[in-house]
């Protein structure tokens, strides 16, 4: 019990940080990061909305949604109605459970424009904290801590835009997306792109992973083409160069 509360009590802490971080990216009057501002909601009489309207209206309905869940468990626990208290984390807990699609990219993913430059503690804290939770567990525990530490990534984007963090936030948002968590490929693909665009000389194989994605999965093979030359010309280490090499002669058709 004592295990199962501790581990409740982690999903109600990240609950604060993912609902702080969807008040920043939607609630400031720059609009949602990324994109620009969307028109009015409804549009013109007899016009169907646009699906950024309804994506935005999705990601209202879902920080909402958690908040009063998390409202309503904060009530239980403060009036001391236990078993209330419980059905509220176990939704909780399903809530962060599902995997939620992005839909339109740019509402979730910060622009290639940003730059990782300053060296920030409470940035550095929350990509630390991050990498205690991803990869860890099997099973039931390994989604859940993927499911944290994406929470965690993405605070840190929302939260600290110019910290030297965002880079190696974005590659491990990436992986997580690509793992079997999530299987969002696209997304993850996206994410990659950001950790090199973000930061050029990039330890991580990001271009790579990007490159694959795009190639294998997404069906993109010129886009694929394209950062497998960048994998060629950026490059260091071997391996990775003679990956990108022979898909690229693969791919043109050569023998």
């Amino acid at each position: 019990m004592q295990f199962r509360r501790k581990w409740i009590f982690s999903w109600a802490i990240l609950t604060v940080a993912v609902a702080t971080s969807v008040c920043l990216a939607q609630g400031t009057s720059d609009g949602p990061r990324g994109a620009s501002a969307p028109p009015a909601v409804g549009g013109p009489p007899g016009k169907p909305p646009s699906d950024i309207e309804l994506v935005e209206r999705l990601m209202a309905a879902r920080h909402d949604y958690l908040s009063a869940l998390e409202n309503i468990r904060k009530h239980y626990l403060t009036v001391g109605d236990v078993e209330r208290a419980r059905w509220a984390e176990e939704e909780l807990v399903q809530f962060h459970r599902i995997s939620k699609q992005a839909f339109r990219l740019e509402l979730d993913v910060p622009p290639p424009t940003l730059q990782a430059a300053y060296n920030i503690p409470e940035a550095n804290d929350l990509y630390r904290r991050g990498m205690t939770y991803k990869d860890k567990g099997w099973g039931n525990d390994y989604i859940d801590n993927q499911h944290r530490a994406e929470i965690l990534f993405q605070q840190l984007l929302t939260g600290y835009p110019q910290s030297d963090k965002i880079d190696d936030a974005a590659f491990q948002l990436g992986d997580i997306y690509e793992s079997k968590a999530f299987k969002q490929y696209r997304r993850a693909a996206v994410y990659y792109e950001r950790c090199f665009q973000w930061n050029t000389n990039t330890q991580f194989d990001a271009r790579l992973r990007a490159a694959r994605l795009y190639d294998k999965y997404l069906n993109e093979r010129g886009h694929a083409v394209e950062l497998y030359r960048e994998v060629v010309t950026h490059e260091t280490d071997p391996k990775r160069i003679q990956e990108a090499q022979k898909r690229l002669v693969e791919l043109s058709g050569t023998k």
